[in-house]
C-alpha cells in the first residue's frame, strides 16, 4: 500500500521500522470517528467552494458506504496500512479515484489524529458517565432494600460506632457523584475541535472551523492551532478522572472481599460473581471483586505512562504522541468493563443483616454513647470519656458487654447512671440519635437517598 507521505521520501523503510512505526493495530478502533470527521471536513470543503460541491458529495457518499461496509463486516481493516487514517483514505481513492485525493485538502494527519482521538474519548466518557450513574442507582436501591440493617462502623479497621449499612454503602454513591462531576468536566474541556489546525500553523484555504466543530458536536474550535494538534490534556484529565473512580471501585471491592469472608460474613455474593477452587470444594472466591481491585493498578499505570510520554515534548506534534492511544484506550475499556461488573455485583449481593447486628453487639461500639449519656447529665466530656473507658476495661476483664452490666456496677463508676442508660446505649437508639446532617440516622439516610435519586433524575 502506497504511503500517504510518499513523495520527497521513497516510502520504503525497513520492515522492522515499518512495524515499529505503525499504529493500525490499535487506532483502528477509531474507524467510525475518522470517517465521521472526514465527512464533516468534505462537506465544509464543498460548502465553501474549496473543492467542487459535487465532488464533496461523491466523497461523502463513498465514506458513508465504507463505514457501513466496515460495520457489516464486508470490509476488513488490514494491517497493511500504517494507521486508520491512511487505510480509510486509501480505500476511498481505490473506490472513487482521484476525487478521493481531494479529501485531505486543508488538513493534516496531525489535526485528523487529534480530532479522531477526541471524538473517540468523548464517546467512551459518555458511556462511562452513564455506567457511573447506573452504579449509583444500584447502590441507592440496595441501600433502600436494607435501610434498617445495623452494622459496626470502622476506623483503623477496628469497630468504632454503630451505623446503618445503608449509610456506609451510600458513601460510595457520593464518591461516584464526584466521579460523575469530574467526567463531565473532562468532557467539557475536551469539547474543542482541532480540525482545521492542519499540521500546526493553520491553512491558506478559506475553511470554516466553526462549521465543522458544530457538525461534530463540539462547542467550538481550538483557538490556537499549535495547541490544537499538540494538546493531550484532555486524555490526561480523562485518565486522571478514571484513576480516581477506579480507586473508589477498588475500595468498595476491598470491603466486599472482607464482608464476604467467613470472618465477617456480612454479605453473600451471587454465584455469578464468585468462582470456586480447583481442589477445595467449599470455596466461594470473590474473584470479580479482587480483579476490580487489581485493575485499578492498571488504570494508574496507563495514566502515568502518558504523563511520562508528554512531559518533555517540544511543540507541536511529535511521533511520541502516538503512544497516547494504547494507554488511553486501555483505561477507558478497563473502567467501562469494571463498572458493568461492579454494578451487577452490587445488585445481586445479599446482605446478611443478622450477622451484621451480631457483630455490632460486640466490640463496645456504643461506648461513645455511654460517655455522651454522662455528659448530658452534667459530667465534663473528658471525665465521661475516662469513666466509659474504665467500664469497657472492666467488661473486657469480665467477658461481658455494656448492655449486660448491672446498674449497681455502673453506679460504682458514677452515681449519675440510672435505668435509662440501657435505652441510651441500645444500638438502634444509638443509630437513630445521630440526626446531624449527613449522619447515620434513618431519617438522614433517607434524605441522602432522595438527594442522589434527584441527581440521577436530572440527567
Amino acid at each position: 500500500m502506497e504511503k500517504i507521505w510518499q513523495g520527497h521520501l521513497s516510502g520504503k523503510i525497513s520492515k522492522a521500522a515499518e512495524s515499529f512505526n505503525a499504529s493500525i493495530s490499535f487506532d483502528k478502533k477509531m474507524y467510525k470517528e475518522d470517517i465521521e470527521g472526514s465527512m464533516a471536513h468534505a462537506e465544509m470543503l464543498g460548502k465553501y467552494g474549496i473543492i467542487e460541491e459535487e465532488k464533496a458529495e461523491k466523497i461523502i457518499s463513498a465514506l458513508s458506504l465504507i463505514l457501513s461496509d466496515i460495520e457489516e463486516g464486508k470490509l476488513e481493516i488490514t494491517d497493511e496500512a500504517e494507521d486508520i487514517h491512511s487505510f480509510v483514505e486509501s480505500v476511498l481513492i481505490e473506490r472513487i479515484g482521484d476525487d478521493g485525493k481531494m479529501l485531505h485538502t486543508a488538513r493534516s494527519r496531525n489535526d485528523q489524529v487529534a480530532l479522531d482521538t477526541k471524538l473517540y474519548t468523548r464517546k467512551k466518557l459518555e458511556s462511562i458517565l452513564s455506567l457511573t450513574k447506573g452504579l449509583m442507582k444500584a447502590i441507592c436501591e440496595k441501600s433502600k432494600e436494607y435501610e434498617d440493617a445495623v452494622m459496626p462502623g470502622y476506623t483503623h479497621l477496628q469497630r468504632a460506632q454503630p451505623i446503618l449499612f445503608s449509610h456506609h454503602l451510600l458513601s460510595y454513591a457520593f464518591m461516584l457523584e464526584r466521579d460523575k462531576g469530574r467526567i463531565e468536566d473532562a468532557i467539557k474541556r475536551l469539547n474543542q475541535c482541532p480540525l482545521g489546525s492542519a499540521a500546526l500553523a493553520g491553512t491558506t484555504y478559506p475553511i470554516d472551523r466553526a462549521y465543522t466543530a458544530e457538525k461534530l458536536g463540539f462547542t467550538g474550535p481550538n483557538r490556537n492551532s499549535i495547541d490544537g494538534v499538540s494538546d493531550r490534556d484532555y486524555a490526561l484529565e480523562a485518565m486522571s478522572a478514571l484513576s480516581i473512580e477506579a480507586m473508589h471501585l477498588s475500595r468498595l471491592s476491598e470491603e466486599i472481599v472482607l464482608w464476604s469472608s467467613w470472618e465477617y460474613k456480612f454479605i453473600r455474593l451471587s454465584d455469578n460473581y464468585t468462582t470456586g477452587s480447583s481442589i477445595m470444594p467449599q470455596k466461594r472466591n470473590p474473584d470479580i471483586a479482587e480483579l476490580l481491585r487489581g485493575k485499578t493498578g492498571r488504570v494508574y499505570g496507563d495514566m502515568i505512562s502518558l504523563f511520562v510520554t508528554m512531559k518533555g515534548l517540544p511543540l507541536a506534534y511529535d511521533k511520541d504522541m502516538q503512544e497516547d492511544k494504547e494507554p488511553l484506550f486501555d483505561s477507558l475499556d478497563t473502567l467501562e468493563a469494571s463498572l458493568v461488573c461492579a454494578t451487577e455485583m452490587v445488585k445481586e449481593m445479599t446482605v446478611l443483616k443478622d450477622n451484621m447486628m451480631r457483630a455490632a453487639e460486640e466490640g463496645f461500639i456504643n461506648a461513645t454513647d455511654l460517655a455522651d449519656y454522662l455528659t448530658k447529665k452534667g459530667t465534663p466530656f473528658r471525665t465521661s470519656y475516662r469513666i466509659s473507658g474504665e467500664i469497657v476495661s472492666w467488661c473486657e476483664k469480665n467477658n461481658t458487654v455494656l448492655s449486660e452490666v448491672p446498674l449497681s456496677k455502673y453506679k460504682e463508676f458514677s452515681p449519675l447512671f440510672e435505668d435509662d442508660l440501657y435505652i441510651a446505649i441500645d444500638l438502634k437508639v444509638c443509630v437513630d440519635k445521630r440526626v446531624s446532617f449527613g449522619g447515620t440516622a434513618k431519617e438522614s439516610v433517607e434524605e441522602q437517598i432522595n438527594y442522589l435519586t434527584s441527581i440521577l433524575e436530572e440527567n
